[in-house]
């Protein structure tokens, strides 16, 4: 790190580091306070919570107008930035098994910088005594949507089948689908209206499917093995988005190889 960055991790390691200048800056955050609501909000002394006060005043992180304590520009950019640390930090331990079991390459830096975006999901997870369990639940959730965008990296028979089952029944409005190459049986939809099948020539190891009421994602071993014993889900509204970021960033990707192609071409 360079000497400015260093200095900035020495205070940012100093707050953190500090329970009470930690809840100081984030109940400020919400709201700017006085002494007493500070202190029948935190439990704490007089004393200390002025003493805590008068650090972050020094770093120029909270400022005092009248009888009330608020946030200045810099002490309200780093409250935001620290939220999502720590919502990044309890998205990750909530399904601490599920992150840490797969290889995350196939997802881009600034999304696994977002997965506080992910803080409501939950893992389905495959038993002894249910081995199907991951793919029940998927299938069904497939069931309930109407709008599909999947990244599809491998030709299971039990997938292609459902899916293709699906729109051929008209219960799909419209199926957006990512895959490495063109399986024989995609002819059989890819003149409908609302089908589009794009084909990606790179490793793509990441099955992810969005729909407008929850996104599933499963991954990869890190030994570059398929994983169908672990579904992630999220049905809110930040997760939704998420998933949408990932399959628009693969999306993207076909584009970009295209241009080179016609560049190299030229």
């Amino acid at each position: 790190m360079s000497k400015n960055e260093n200095h900035e991790f020495k205070n940012i390691k100093y707050i953190l580091t500090s329970t009470m200048r930690t809840k100081l800056i984030i109940s400020i955050y919400e709201k700017e306070k006085n002494l007493e609501e500070l202190r029948n909000e935190l439990k704490k002394p007089s004393a200390t919570i002025l003493h805590g006060l008068k650090e972050l005043e020094n770093l120029n992180f909270v400022k005092k107008i009248n009888k009330n304590y608020s946030l200045t520009s810099n002490g309200y950019l780093l409250a935001v930035n620290m939220l999502k640390l720590i919502e990044n930090w309890y998205s990750i331990n909530k399904n601490e098994i599920f992150w840490n079991r797969h290889d995350l390459k196939c997802i881009p830096k600034d999304l696994l910088k977002k997965l506080y975006q992910l803080k409501n999901s939950y893992c389905i997870n495959s038993t002894n005594d249910d081995l199907s369990k991951a793919l029940t639940t998927y299938i069904e959730l497939l069931g309930e949507s109407e709008n599909l965008k999947i990244i599809l990296p491998i030709f299971s028979e039990i997938h292609i089948e459902n899916l293709l089952n699906l729109v051929e029944k008209g219960n799909i409005d419209n199926l957006s689908l990512i895959t490495r190459e063109e399986h024989p049986k995609f002819k059989e939809i890819l003149n409908l209206n609302n089908v589009k099948v794009t084909t990606l020539n790179l490793p793509i190891n990441i099955f992810l499917t969005c729909s407008d009421e929850f996104i599933s994602l499963t991954l990869f071993f890190k030994d570059g093995h398929y994983d169908d014993s672990q579904l992630l889900i999220d049905r809110s509204e930040e997760g939704i988005l998420w998933g949408e970021s990932l399959f628009n960033h693969y999306k993207k990707k076909k584009k970009k190889i295209a241009m080179k192609k016609q560049m190299i071409e030229e």
